[in-house]
């Protein structure tokens, strides 16, 4: 796994476009997307499909009224898998998230296919409870 794969490129750019360009984001997604959140928080399940996945992904930011961001640390990917890990931040019902999460992300025809988001805090269910 290698960070100058053009997997690793298109990671970069989604979060890059993360809460500001949804179209940008489904243009990298699988038609049959999959994006699984662990645990049993409002936030948790399993999206499946562009549309719903980007509505799933703008209701962080409704959510947390406009105040959750992330930030790439790491990102590995080679043709098939990669992990990004990335900082995620922000305020809802009272509580403070600021935490490191990762994403194993598996690829098909230069599209993100699979997601599966690992929090690596469980400072994670509290905040989405």
């Amino acid at each position: 796994m290698t960070d100058d794969h053009p997997n690793a490129a298109l990671t970069r750019r989604v979060f890059d476009a993360f809460g500001k360009n949804a179209m940008a984001i489904s243009a990298a997604l699988t038609r049959d997307i999959v994006w699984r959140v662990p645990g049993n928080t409002v936030m948790s399940g399993e999206y499946r499909g562009r549309r719903d996945v980007v509505e799933f992904l703008q209701r962080t930011g409704l959510e947390t009224n406009g105040t959750y961001g992330s930030k790439l640390h790491t990102v590995l990917a080679n043709d098939d898998w990669g992990l990004a890990v990335y900082r995620a931040w922000g305020r809802r019902n009272g509580l403070d998230l600021d935490i490191d999460q990762a994403f194993v992300i598996r690829f098909e025809d230069g599209c993100w296919k699979e997601v599966t988001a690992v929090p690596l805090d469980s400072a994670f269910d509290a905040f989405w409870a």
